[in-house]
C-alpha cells in the first residue's frame, strides 16, 4: 500500500443560488499514484479539483496534504504547497516564448535584471530531465497542442509540484502524442510525483492508472483497485447504467449529392502542402468518415470546406452551388451546411455569453425568433430549455456563461445548436472530444438520426473506433 500523500475528506461546496456541487467527497492517493478522477460531465469533477489548486474554496471539508491540513485560498497558495494543475484549456500567453511562460512570476536575476540565460538553462535542464523535449525559444503561438501541455507541465515542474493535477490531458492529443505522454507520467511517478489523471477515456485509465475514485451527481461513489474492475464495470459506475458501445443503426441508402470537393490543395504557412488535388462527394442519407492521426490535413480540409479559410485552390460546391471566397461563412450556413468545430473554445462558442446566447446564436436572424431586431424572448427560452434537457447539460441555469461548465458540457451546447438546425450537410470534427461515455453514445444516436432524415454527413475523427 503506498503512503497516503493527499487526503480530501468531506468535501462540500454549496455556491450562494444553493447548487451543491460537491457534497461529501473523499479524495485519497498516495505518493508516488496515478491517479483517475473519473464521472460524467457536470459530476463535479472539475469544482472538486478546483478546490485542491485554491481556485475555489469549499463550504466544508479538510485537506491534508504530506500530513500538513491546508487552507488554500488561491492557486499561489496550492503552488507554493507543491501543487500544479495543467488545465485542459491552457493558461499560455501565445505571443510569448516557452522560456518567459514558463518564468513568468519566478524569473531568476541577475543584480536587478533578469538573467535570461539562467531562465533558459532551467527550461533546458527540466525538460531533458522528464524528456519533455520542448524548444525554451520557440514562440507558444507556433506549438502544436502537444508541445503547449509540455509548456503547461514544465511550468508546474519548475514551481515545484510534487502532486500534479491534470484535467483531460489527452482529449487533443493523437494516440502518438498520448503514449509519449504516458511516458512521462511514468517518469514522474517513479521519482516520487503523484499525478490525478482527470479522463473519460477508460481504456487509457486502465492502462496508466492504479487507482479511480468515481464522481457522480456531486458525490463520490467511492475509490478502486484497478485490477480489480473491468473497463465495463467503470463504465455503468460512472453513468449510473449499462452502455451500449454498438450503435443501432440501419444501412445507408445515400441519395442526391451534397457536398462536392474537386481537386482541392492548401499549402501552409510553411509552404508545405498539406492537402494535395483531394476530391470528395457526400449524398444525403450517408455519413462519410476521415479517419487518421491528427494534423495530417485534416483541419485545413475542413477549414477550407466550412468558409473559416479560403486560402485553398480547387472547388467547393453545396447543394450544387460553388462556395464563394467572398463571405463563404454566411453562404455556407444559407445553403444548410453547419458545423461542430474542433476547437471549440475558438470556434465554437462565445465566451462571454450565456448558454442561451450561445444555443441561440445561429437563430438571430432567423424571423421564427426575431422581428424587426427584436428577439423573442419567449421562443428563445423554451428552445433553450429544450436542448438543454435533450442534450443534457448540466447547469442550475440557462444564463450562466458559458466558460463557466466544463469542457464536456461546453461541447453538448455546441453540438445542440448545430445538430439542432435544419441541416443539409454536417461537419462533424471530433464531435465527442471531451465528452463522457454515456454523451458520446447519445452523440452518435443523434448523427445517427440526423443521418435518417436525409443530412449528409462527414465526420473527422482522431478515434478509428468512432468512425468505424
Amino acid at each position: 500500500m503506498t503512503q497516503q500523500f493527499l487526503e480530501m475528506r468531506n468535501i462540500t461546496k454549496v455556491y450562494p443560488n444553493g447548487v451543491v456541487a460537491n457534497e461529501n467527497v473523499d479524495l485519497i492517493c498516495g505518493k508516488g499514484e496515478i491517479h483517475a478522477l473519473m464521472g460524467e460531465n457536470g459530476a463535479g469533477k472539475s469544482t472538486l479539483m478546483k478546490i485542491l489548486f485554491g481556485i475555489e474554496q469549499p463550504t466544508s471539508g479538510t485537506i491534508t496534504f504530506k500530513g500538513e491540513k491546508l487552507n488554500l485560498k488561491s492557486p499561489l497558495d496550492a503552488i507554493d504547497k507543491r501543487i500544479g494543475m495543467v488545465h485542459q484549456h491552457f493558461m499560455l500567453d501565445e505571443d510569448l516564448s516557452v522560456t518567459d511562460n514558463i518564468i513568468l512570476g519566478i524569473e531568476p536575476k541577475k543584480g536587478l535584471s533578469l538573467d535570461y540565460e539562467a531562465a533558459k538553462k532551467m527550461v533546458l535542464e527540466t525538460s531533458a530531465r522528464y524528456q519533455l523535449n520542448v524548444d525554451p525559444d520557440a514562440l507558444v503561438m507556433d506549438l502544436d497542442v502537444g508541445k503547449k501541455q509540455k509548456v503547461e507541465i514544465l511550468k508546474a515542474l519548475i514551481r515545484g509540484a510534487e502532486l500534479l493535477i491534470m484535467d483531460e490531458p489527452t482529449a487533443v492529443l493523437t494516440p502518438q502524442e498520448t503514449d509519449e505522454l504516458f511516458k512521462q507520467f511514468k517518469i514522474l511517478r517513479d521519482e516520487g510525483h503523484t499525478i490525478i489523471f482527470i479522463s473519460h477515456k477508460l481504456r487509457e485509465i486502465s492502462s496508466i492508472c492504479s487507482r479511480a475514485t468515481i464522481m457522480r451527481g456531486g458525490k463520490g461513489l467511492g475509490s478502486y483497485d484497478l485490477v480489480d474492475v473491468s473497463i465495463q464495470e467503470l463504465s455503468k459506475m460512472m453513468v449510473g447504467r449499462e452502455v451500449v458501445r454498438e450503435i443501432d443503426k440501419t444501412q445507408a441508402t445515400p441519395g442526391e449529392k451534397k457536398l462536392e470537393v474537386k481537386d482541392l490543395s492548401v499549402v501552409n504557412d510553411e509552404l508545405m502542402v498539406v492537402v494535395d488535388k483531394l476530391s470528395l462527394s457526400l449524398h444525403s442519407g450517408e455519413i462519410l468518415g476521415i479517419a487518421g492521426v491528427e494534423g495530417n490535413g485534416q483541419r485545413e480540409l475542413i477549414d477550407s470546406i466550412t468558409g473559416l479559410s479560403t486560402e485553398y485552390s480547387g472547388d467547393i460546391f453545396v447543394n450544387g452551388s460553388p462556395l464563394a471566397k467572398k463571405e463563404p461563412v454566411k453562404q455556407a450556413r444559407n445553403l444548410g451546411l453547419f458545423h461542430i468545430p474542433e476547437d471549440r473554445l475558438a470556434y465554437g462558442v462565445i465566451a462571454d455569453g450565456s448558454i442561451v446566447d450561445n444555443l441561440i446564436s445561429n437563430r438571430f436572424l432567423n424571423p421564427e425568433y426575431s422581428q424587426f431586431g427584436f428577439l423573442d424572448s419567449k421562443k428563445i427560452n423554451v428552445l433553450a430549455d429544450e436542448l438543454i434537457s435533450t442534450y443534457q447539460i448540466k447547469t442550475d441555469s440557462k444564463f450562466t456563461p458559458i466558460r463557466m461548465l466544463s469542457g464536456g458540457n461546453m461541447q453538448k451546447v455546441v453540438a445542440a445548436r448545430e445538430m439542432s438546425e435544419d441541416i443539409s450537410v454536417l461537419i462533424a470534427d471530433q464531435p465527442t472530444r471531451g465528452v463522457d461515455v454515456g454523451t458520446a453514445s447519445f452523440m452518435h444516436d443523434q448523427l445517427v438520426k440526423i443521418r435518417d432524415g436525409g443530412a449528409a454527413i462527414l465526420l473527422v475523427s482522431a478515434d478509428i473506433n468512432e468512425v468505424m
